[in-house]
Parts: structure tokens; sequence; C-alpha cells
């Protein structure tokens, strides 16, 4: 198998980063929101959350749990493809990440990024950032930078690596709700909140000739809910389980329309209507960073607390070994493809595999627009 990932000779695993102790806080901040104008002080005010973990996100962590088990699962499947890790906003960062593969000879790179969805922030935002290193790397005449040309993984939210996992840990979630309230628990399946003109215009344009948008972000959400509500139905017998999609985390100013309803009015609105028990599925995360471990755990739950509704929340994928086997089936299925070769692309649900290349025009910023690495209009 050592010759099927060709053409590729590397893997980036490219995810957010975050804060790794109190004073890297503030600074961590002021990478995420650079060039907006927020000052330091209100900077501090938006990371207590941090500091209430000690000043340490899990992410970075959990990164290295995901690195451990990509490595482990290629090397037991005879895949002699090298691993290595870069953040947008923290260290390691992307651009000393994609130099550090330049210097060890590699020169074709597939790229993973934490996000499985369409829309700017979980993709075309990943892509400006790989443009903008590739473009720092070739200024700064880095050896084999030149040569340097990275792809991206398609989007995996309807892997059976990425379902399965959440099907497994929602079963969990139920089973460690009280008995007496198991079979009346509703699901609330999570994501992150963006702006409704992003979500509208999140995917390949639904009508190319007018540039009409395709509103992927809702609806590859709503498939794996789909998807996820039927497999618990079949597995409990519980054939009229409500579910809904909700979302949480918004951050931006309040006179712009984001998706709505945001988690903690969900859960109001749940118990006025009688529910026994909700069980919170993260499907919008590929692991329990903080806005998992903070925006659910403790906002959501001291909401649920309040009202008296019991909750339970999933876990999310992580490091599971069936979603490392899927990277790697991801990674020889475009490998394949590049080579020319017929390939049978693994999806679950209706909407079928999404495209390897984004197209012109796919999740474009609200403001301004960005040179944008591994899509149509992309020239390496």
């Amino acid at each position: 198998m050592s010759d099927a990932h060709a053409p590729y000779d590397a893997l980036l695993l490219l995810s957010f980063g975050g804060p790794e102790g109190p004073d890297d806080v503030v600074p961590f901040l002021e990478n995420v929101t650079r060039g907006r104008g927020i000052p330091k002080e209100r900077l501090a005010e938006v990371g207590q959350h941090y500091f209430l973990f000690g000043g340490v996100s899990p992410i970075n962590a959990q990164n290295r749990e995901l690195l451990a088990a990509l490595r482990e699962d290629f090397a037991a499947h005879g895949l002699d493809l090298p691993v290595y890790w870069g953040n947008r906003n923290w260290a390691p960062y992307l651009v000393d990440t994609l130099r550090e593969i330049a210097a060890d000879g590699h020169r074709r790179v597939l790229v993973l990024t934490t996000s499985a969805y369409a829309n700017y922030s979980g993709c075309r935002q990943y892509r400006e950032n790989l443009a903008a290193a590739l473009t720092a790397l070739r200024e700064e005449r880095a050896p084999g930078a030149a040569e340097l040309r990275v792809d991206k993984l398609r989007h995996f939210y309807n892997h059976p690596g990425f379902v399965e996992p959440m099907i497994e840990s929602t079963l969990a979630a139920i089973d460690s709700l009280p008995e007496s309230v198991r079979s009346g628990a509703r699901l609330a399946f999570t994501t992150h909140s963006i702006p409704t003109a992003l979500s509208d215009s999140s995917g390949a344009p639904a009508d190319p000739a007018r540039g009409r948008p395709g509103g992927a972000y809702v609806a590859q959400h709503l498939e794996v809910a789909r998807l996820v509500a039927a497999a618990v139905a079949a597995e409990t017998g519980v054939a009229e389980r409500p579910w809904q999609l909700v979302y949480q985390s918004r951050s931006g100013a309040p006179h712009i329309p984001w998706l709505e309803p945001d988690i903690c009015d969900h859960l109001e609105a749940e118990r006025a209507e009688g529910a026994a028990a909700v069980v919170m599925v993260p499907i919008g995360f590929v692991s329990d960073h903080m806005e998992v471990r903070f925006d659910l755990d403790t906002q959501a739950r001291e909401k649920a607390e309040e009202l008296g509704l019991p909750v339970a929340r999933a876990a999310t994928v992580g490091a599971d070994p069936r979603f490392a086997a899927a990277v790697r089936e991801l990674v020889l299925e475009r490998a394949a493809r590049e080579r020319g070769e017929s390939v049978s692309p693994c999806a679950l649900g209706a909407l079928g595999a999404s495209h390897d290349l984004c197209p012109v025009g796919c999740c474009p910023a609200l403001r301004g627009a960005a040179p944008a690495a591994a899509g149509a209009d992309w020239t390496d």
C-alpha cells in the first residue's frame, strides 16, 4: 500500500488553535479578531470562559490525540504518509508547519480541516489562510516553497466514520439519563451559529449561471441530524422522538441576523412544552473543545438546572478510531482520483459526497475577498 497515497506525500491536520495558559488568552483572541479593532479590555472580558478552565483550551490536546490516532491508523494499514499539524490562530502556526513540510522535502500536501461542513469560517477561511501562508513562504523564498501544492479533503459530515460515532455517543447519552425519562428524551442537535447571510451563501452555488447560493451549511447539518435520529429511533424503538437543529456560540453584533434558536432558548421552549429530558448532540463539532465544554457543559447545563430539565450531552467524534479510519479512506479516495482512477466515494444519506475542489464563489465572505488555496480559482 506504499504508493496508494500518491501523488500526495504529506497530510496536514489544520485546526483553529487555542491558548495553553492564562498568558496566552488575550494574544490568542487578538489573533482571532485581528483587523476588527477590538480593544484588549474587551478581549479580556471575552476570554473569561477560558480563564474558568485555567486559560487552557482543550482543542490543542484533542488535536494531539487525533494526530496520534491518524498516525497509528496509517501505520497499522501500511500507509506511509507523514502527518503534520498546524493552526490558524495559535502555535503550531500554519505558516511554520508548511515551512517544515517544505523543508522536509514534501511537495504535494493533502489538508484535513477540523470542520465537517461547508461555510465560510469552516472552509473558505481555512483556504484563505493556506493561500496567505503559501504566499508568505514564497516571498521569503523558503527552500521548496514555490513547488508546494496543497489540496483539501472533501467535507466529511456524511461519512460513516463521522456519523456512526455520533449515533453511538447519542445512545450512550440517552442511557445516562434516569430510566424514567429516557423514552421521552428529545434530541437537540447543536452547531455553531453563523450569520444568516453566510449560511445562505454556504456551499457551491445552486445555480452557477445566476450565482444563487447553496445554503449547504444548514442542509448538511439537517442531513446528519436525520441520519442520527433515524438510527437512534431504530435502536431504541422510540419512533416519535422529537428532534431539532439548534445553535450556539453566537458572537456577532446584535443587529446582524444569526441562525436561531439558541440552545438555551430551545431548552426553555422544550421545558414549556413538557419535554421529559433533552439530549444535546454537538454534530457541528469534531472534538469536545471550548465551545462544547463551556457553551453546552457549562452554560446550557446551568440553564437546564434552572429549568429543572434533565439533560445529557453526547460526546463528539474526537479521536475515535472510526474517524481516523475515515480520514485514511478519504486520503486514498482523493489520491486515486488525482491519479485518474474511478472511485466510488463513501457517503451516507441523500446528499452524496461533497466536491473535491471548491468552485468559484463557494462560501464567500461578507466583506471583501481574499485569495483562497485548494479551490478552482487558485493558481499554484
